[in-house]
């Protein structure tokens, strides 16, 4: 099928954002699990959605950035096998970074740290230009054509 030929598919859309927001969150997990649970004693919630937990004046705070920088490339890979267009890349990357703002605003108030928005910021550029490169990679790929034959003995 041709890209121009597919139809709107609302179900399959808010299908690869329910995707991309739990691998994105579990990609998270891992990262948060190998760089800051190592340093803390006990893990939580706080690391992934409270704005506090983002900042540069201690180790653990830059290992909590460098998880958020991480999965936001992990994101682009994700994209990549999920969404497979590169103009829907930055809608895709701006839709996972406004759903966690949502959650943090809930979790724990409106983010005032400037660290908690450079980081997101940069997180959603990485994701998105980083996505968007990679499906134009794929795309701009030439098709495979056999040019072997096959002669029949008529």
């Amino acid at each position: 099928m041709f890209y121009g030929a597919v139809a709107w598919d609302p179900w399959l859309i808010v299908a690869q954002i329910l995707c991309l927001q739990c691998l994105y969150y579990l990609t998270l997990g891992v990262f948060l699990t190998f760089l800051v649970g190592t340093r803390v004693s006990r893990m939580s919630l706080v690391y992934f959605f409270d704005y506090a937990a983002v900042t540069t004046s201690t180790v653990t705070g830059w290992c909590v950035i460098a998880s958020f920088l991480l999965s936001s490339f992990a994101g682009a890979g994700y994209m990549l096998h999920l969404i497979e267009r590169a103009k829907k890349c930055l809608d895709f990357s701006a839709t996972v970074y406004i759903v966690h703002l949502f959650i943090c605003i809930i979790y724990g108030g409106w983010p005032t740290s400037l660290t908690w928005w450079v980081v997101n910021g940069t997180g959603i550029a990485v994701m998105a230009l980083l996505g968007e490169y990679l499906c134009i990679r794929r795309e701009l790929r030439e098709i495979p054509i056999t040019t072997t034959r096959h002669r029949s003995n008529v």
